[in-house]
């Protein structure tokens, strides 16, 4: 797990895109914080994010997304761009043993 730079401008999007964690917290996990972001950034929050995070990098976030963070409509866009087809099924949660 590898950490976003804890600077003052992904610091306010941390805040905005994870509300309900600290900012400090949200960029330890560089990969979850980016396909939450991937779900509720706007452009301008992208604009940021882009000065900072390679696209090798955002496909490495899509490939070991969480389940129950991105919604289809995000993960069906985000392969299209990163062009990642055909768009593999949605990550899912499982109860129980493995």
């Amino acid at each position: 797990m590898k950490a976003l730079k804890d600077i003052p401008e992904l610091r306010r999007l941390a805040a905005a895109i994870v509300w309900f964690e600290s900012p400090a917290v949200s960029l330890r996990d560089e990969k979850r914080f980016l396909v939450y972001a991937m779900t509720h950034a706007t452009t301008r929050e992208w604009e940021v994010l882009h000065r900072h995070v390679s696209s090798r990098t955002l496909k490495a976030a899509l490939r070991n997304a969480p389940p129950g963070i991105m919604d289809k409509r995000s993960w069906a866009y985000w392969h299209t761009m990163l062009a990642r087809t055909p768009v593999p099924p949605m990550p899912t949660r499982r109860l129980g043993p493995p």
